[in-house]
């Protein structure tokens, strides 16, 4: 089965999943001249990338890339290699349609969004932009962290090679989508030392604040009054919290599907969080008042209880974890981390 990343991945209310998205215009035709890779080097050596649809043969470091999901761009950035195409972002997105950590990215290698350099990005509003990819004539088309179908897999090998979901449903790591990069790129050791940085500044955030490998969590969707959502292990905000030291809940594997990387829960039940703190996406904006008002159900969630919930705050903030990513994870660290942090220390004093 495959699962809608937006109905899925936010889990949010309505008004959260109509978002809609502004065109940016531009003087220049974006993607025109980027320069998605460096030069292919002399000592390429082909690799072949599994997913879970087949594999791909990359033979030569590829100069056009065209990228889905907006994961998959950020990891290519993070390598310093700028996509020649890539998926307007349609949720926490700034005023470029893009995110604040992409924007820095695309700043530093030269291809700000309007310049001449800047990435084509693909109109999602209907699903995959295949026309907007096949216009690009990409080399490959990077996948490797997307709920992409076997039907779509099939149709977008007609127009390039695809590097594929690694596993489904958005459940890719980061660390693997970098890998999937590195190998691609030429750049497999770039790729390592990348993901050992990144690893070893979220294992840093957790001796810093000890609390937090003392503590529990749950991570969890508070949007909607008529609903709760949990994130299961393969999510990327259980990961994310892991890698922090945290230990999730045993109420998650003891209540997920297999396969899931979430499960609904009524508000009748939420008193069975068992878990010192919660982390929770919630209508941007809104605080745990704001969301025990519209559910006071929800009140009874014992992190609740204990000023131990930590929101994120803004939709872009959900989104640095939620599809977690190099340049997300190292603004999450500093504008979302603190938070959770808080929360931790709260649940700590109320033992």
């Amino acid at each position: 089965m495959n699962i809608s990343r937006r109905t899925g991945i936010f889990a949010a209310s309505a008004a959260i999943l109509a978002l809609s998205l502004t065109a940016c215009g531009s003087s220049a035709e974006p993607g025109a001249n980027s320069s998605a890779a460096p030069s292919a080097s002399a000592d390429f050596s082909p690799v072949t990338i599994k997913n879970i649809y087949g594999e791909t043969e990359i033979t030569e470091v590829p100069e056009t890339i065209a990228t889905i999901s907006w994961v998959n761009a950020d990891t290519l950035l993070a390598l310093d290699t700028v996509p020649a195409g890539m998926d307007t972002d349609t949720y926490g997105q700034n005023a470029n349609n893009s995110t604040d950590w992409k924007d820095a990215a695309l700043a530093e290698l030269g291809a700000s969004i309007g310049s001449e350099k800047a990435p084509k990005q693909f109109d999602i509003a209907d699903g995959i932009d295949f026309t907007g990819i096949a216009e690009l004539k990409p080399d490959v088309i990077f996948a490797p962290y997307s709920g992409m179908t076997q039907e779509e897999y099939e149709k977008l090998e007609k127009i390039a090679k695809v590097v594929g979901p690694i596993e489904a449903n958005y459940t890719t790591s980061w660390q693997d989508a970098t890998e999937a990069a590195g190998q691609m790129l030429g750049k497999q050791d770039q790729a390592t030392a990348l993901i050992s940085e990144i690893e070893g500044k979220m294992a840093a955030v957790g001796d810093q604040n000890p609390v937090l490998k003392d503590s529990t969590f749950i991570a969890a969707d508070l949007s909607s009054p008529e609903t709760s959502y949990v994130y299961s292990t393969g999510d990327t905000r259980p990961r994310f919290l892991t890698a922090l030291g945290m230990k999730q809940a045993p109420y998650v594997d003891e209540n997920a599907a297999k396969d899931a990387f979430y499960f609904t829960v009524s508000p009748e039940k939420v008193n069975e969080w068992d878990a010192d703190v919660v982390f929770a996406s919630a209508v941007a904006g809104n605080s745990v008042d704001d969301i025990v008002k519209a559910q006071p159900l929800y009140g009874q969630i014992p992190a609740v209880k204990n000023d131990a919930v930590a929101l994120p705050g803004t939709d872009q903030a959900t989104l640095s974890i939620s599809a977690a990513s190099p340049l997300s994870i190292e603004w999450a660290l500093e504008h979302v981390v603190p938070n959770i942090v808080k929360a931790a220390e709260n649940a700590a004093a109320a033992k």
